[in-house]
């Protein structure tokens, strides 16, 4: 009978501590919500760009995120000065971006087409600087704010390493960056090397007899032509890199691990949901704890 006891009692404790554990995790868990901030609510992927919330923010009824006051000030030029109450800057957007696009569409038609060129390269800088003044004045309520960081990162390569105080990485990404830029450039003069010869070696026109026959020139043609795709692409990730690490280290700038870990493991008297309001006594367990 006391071995039946000793093994009976220790089933009916766990039991006991079980059922309101499990009760306590059914109502508990699903319905706690743990976002405090009602204001956050709007900080959905579900909606990434809603003109509601954009002609709202405009207007001033409500704050804005910084994405979708940039996506709205890309199709609407300066509704980032409107939102960050800079009206002052409005005419300086309006004729820079304007003025320079009228300039070089008038040289085009009056046959100027190098100084159409270089006008259209103007309103294209005007363009440009008008978002990154938006998002330089935006002010937001944190630091490091990962949007912030983010479009930093994609109008200037570098600026968002920069704003998150990690300048180091600079080398790392601006390498990637400007050695895929040489080999494009590399590659492009050899690849249109090749094209030109490989087009005189099978025009019956001409009478090029070069060294190279034109089944050698095409197949360095394609050979620089595959290594120019790949060039382009190492700029393009050097850039894509960049930019999520912008993002990331941003999310984790307040995130750090101290040098002095410990582990923690002690028993305890724990509780269960609901032993208390129902009058009963404490069920006993062992808490394991890490402490950090």
């Amino acid at each position: 009978m006391k071995r039946l006891l000793r093994i009976l009692l220790p089933l009916l404790l766990a039991l006991g501590a079980g059922i309101p554990a499990h009760a306590q995790f059914k109502e508990e868990a699903f319905s706690q919500s743990y976002n405090d901030d009602p204001a956050d609510s709007k900080d959905s992927v579900d909606v990434l760009f809603s003109f509601k919330d954009f002609f709202g923010g405009l207007s001033h009824k409500h704050d804005i995120k910084i994405g979708v006051m940039f996506a709205g000030s890309t199709v609407f030029l300066g509704s980032s000065q409107i939102y960050n109450r800079d009206y002052w800057k409005l005419p300086l957007v309006y004729g820079g971006i304007l003025g320079t696009a009228g300039m070089g569409v008038y040289q085009n038609m009056q046959g100027n087409h190098d100084a159409a060129k270089w006008w259209f390269v103007g309103a294209g800088a005007a363009y440009w600087a008008t978002l990154m003044d938006g998002v330089i004045s935006y002010r937001p309520n944190d630091y490091p704010h990962h949007g912030k960081a983010t479009l930093y990162a994609v109008l200037v390569p570098g600026l968002g390493q920069i704003y998150n105080h990690e300048t180091w990485k600079l080398p790392l990404y601006w390498g990637i960056m400007a050695g895929g830029a040489h080999f494009y450039f590399l590659n492009r003069t050899n690849y249109l090397r090749f094209q030109r010869i490989y087009r005189e070696m099978t025009d019956d026109d001409t009478t090029n007899d070069g060294p190279i026959s034109a089944e050698r020139a095409l197949y360095y043609r394609n050979l620089y032509r595959r290594y120019r795709d790949y060039s382009l692409l190492t700029i393009f990730a050097g850039y894509l890199l960049q930019v999520i690490d912008a993002n990331v280290f941003s999310y984790m700038h307040d995130f750090s691990v101290s040098d002095d870990l410990a582990i923690k493991v002690s028993p305890t008297v724990m509780p269960t949901g609901a032993t208390y309001a129902l009058g009963q006594s404490p069920a006993f367990g062992m808490h394991f704890g890490l402490t950090f």
